[in-house]
């Protein structure tokens, strides 16, 4: 051992970090379940993920307080956005794999799993061919749990506009659950 080498104790985090610890980390699972359903990819959502904390620990000084919740999945939208404007559309998004992602519960009746699995691939399949104004809105409101508020302040839109991307959303998952989507197609947002 060197005569110049003195060990010393480990780091111990900073007050920042500690706060961001007990702060942001919480909301990791929601982080993701957004990044997800935006980019409709593993590995991309984990690399949405990765580069939103990233951004959200650098930038951690400057939250003021107030819900950590949605000014982390701000970040997440925020940071899947400007990631999606650096890869073609094309290459960013493989086909999503109903049979990996569909949920079955073990409990029910053989009869009863069929059944459930078949409704879960439906909605699914329903969310993946939402436009992705409406898939946000009502991921953030259905899934995350979000108040109109919040996903307003989250995407940046009015609470009206949200309010009307939800309506939309929910008319469009109605259609095309029950098999009559043609006709509500024609107000989705672009």
């Amino acid at each position: 051992m060197p005569a110049d080498f003195h060990p010393t104790a480990p780091a111990r985090p900073s007050a920042a970090s500690e706060r961001f610890q007990a702060q942001v980390l919480p909301y990791l699972d929601a982080a993701y379940n957004l990044a997800r359903w935006l980019a409709r990819d593993e590995a991309d959502a984990q690399d949405v993920v990765q580069e939103a904390m990233l951004r959200a620990l650098r930038y951690f000084d400057s939250f003021r307080g107030g819900d950590a919740r949605v000014w982390l999945l701000a970040i997440v939208r925020n940071t899947y956005y400007s990631l999606r404007m650096k890869t073609p559309p094309d290459g960013m998004h493989d086909a999503f794999d109903e049979d990996a992602h569909t949920a079955v519960d073990e409990q029910p009746t053989p009869e009863a799993r069929v059944l459930l699995a078949l409704d879960v691939g439906a909605l699914q399949k329903a969310l993946e061919n939402l436009p992705h104004p409406l898939r946000e809105a009502i991921v953030l409101r259905e899934i995350e749990a979000c108040s109109y508020k919040e996903i307003a302040s989250i995407t940046g839109q009015k609470i009206g506009t949200v309010m009307s991307r939800l309506a939309r959303a929910r008319e469009r998952l109605k259609a095309d659950l029950s098999g009559h989507s043609k006709e509500v197609r024609r107000h989705d947002v672009q």
